[in-house]
């Protein structure tokens, strides 16, 4: 679920690659060659995505291989878990309902959830929406203090995760900093479903996915387990060392509206791109979301539930990108119809992959 700018890890090389779905070339092009490299060099069981022009045209790839066991190709735009990823649609579902004035982004949390959030240095009337969307709300984060095999495998319901967090004293005083915290996500998911007064799942498909025309996206239901659609299978290692598990079905929950989603690289791209050229939000809405904070000294920056990163050549492109166990996606669209998503199917142990990853992204849209 978390979204650090930087975390990954090397894996043992598996398997081979497959070919882009354009014809296959002598040379590999630069996105090919990138992936193929996350597969042998930094050892990621497969890797798949997704790259729109300017012009509009998309080509899909793929390397590796889908199921370790059996030694399946990777199903072309396959489904993947996105992980925080969620987060962005959450946040749009929530940007709509300011601009429907159902919700005040500089509102008090305690206006909708009254009582609700009390710990530690943490009190629901001094911290805003805004900063709920923005992670600049000082809550602690409830990930960091549950196990990850509990995370996999219990059924967590929003206020469980909410629980946990509020155990911990809060990070720092609202407004006073970034920090990444999945629990601001739960808390805007529950104002969603406060001011709605229907499930968030609900209005992420009527709001977001059935109006873009998402064809292969998804909120999962209590209890599903599953990716419905053709997917690779996604792997964890416990250790260094340890052998890669299959974790493709897991129990997403404790995701929420922090990073239960599934998607595709290209359902991913048309979301972005969607997003991006206003079919969203109102432009008001709109110019908030892509209001950036610092996330530290990367050049990269954060506003309401959307990231923005520098581009080697030029310019920045916008997106978010997400790890859950068994995936991690990267990538995100520039301002003039560029678009890229990359899956891999492990989460890596540390930077040096992603960093690989993120450079791959790069190369697509500088290319």
């Amino acid at each position: 679920m978390p979204v650090a700018v930087a975390v990954a890890g090397g894996i043992l090389a598996l398997g081979a690659p497959a070919p882009a779905t354009a014809s296959a070339v002598a040379r590999p092009d630069t996105v090919q060659q990138g992936l193929n490299s996350l597969v042998h060099t930094d050892g990621l069981p497969a890797a798949l995505a997704s790259v729109k022009n300017r012009e509009g045209r998309t080509r899909t790839y793929t390397a590796g291989v889908g199921d370790l066991a059996t030694g399946s190709k990777v199903p072309r735009d396959g489904q993947v878990r996105i992980g925080s990823n969620t987060k962005t649609f959450v946040a749009v579902v929530v940007l709509q309902l300011v601009g429907e004035k159902k919700i005040g982004l500089d509102a008090p949390v305690d206006t909708y959830l009254p009582g609700l959030v009390r710990g530690e240095g943490i009190d629901g009337r001094r911290i805003t929406v805004r900063q709920l969307l923005q992670h600049t709300s000082g809550l602690p984060d409830y990930e960091k203090y549950v196990e990850d095999d509990i995370l996999r495998h219990r059924y967590f319901d929003p206020h469980d995760l909410l629980d946990i967090a509020l155990r911990h004293r809060a990070e720092s005083a609202p407004g006073a900093t970034w920090q990444y915290s999945n629990t601001n996500y739960v808390l805007a998911g529950l104002i969603v479903q406060k001011v709605t007064g229907r499930p968030l799942a609900e209005e992420v498909d009527k709001r977001v996915v059935k109006r873009i025309g998402l064809r292969h996206t998804s909120f999962p239901a209590p209890g599903d387990m599953a990716i419905g659609e053709p997917h690779p299978k996604g792997y964890h290692r416990d250790a260094a060392g340890a052998p890669l598990r299959d974790v493709t079905e897991i129990d997403p929950s404790a995701g929420w509206a922090a990073g239960q989603m599934i998607s595709t690289n290209s359902d991913l791209n048309r979301f972005y791109s969607a997003l991006l050229a206003g079919r969203l939000l109102p432009p008001a809405q709109l110019s908030q979301m892509r209001t950036t904070v610092p996330i530290g000294d990367t050049g990269a920056g954060y506003g309401l539930g959307l990231m923005s990163r520098p581009l080697s050549c030029g310019g920045v492109y916008w997106g978010h990108g997400g790890d859950i166990t068994g995936y991690e996606t990267r990538g995100g669209v520039t301002d003039d119809g560029r678009a890229v998503d990359i899956a891999v199917t492990s989460v890596p142990a540390d930077g040096a992959a992603t960093k690989h990853l993120e450079g791959v992204v790069d190369a697509a849209l500088c290319r």
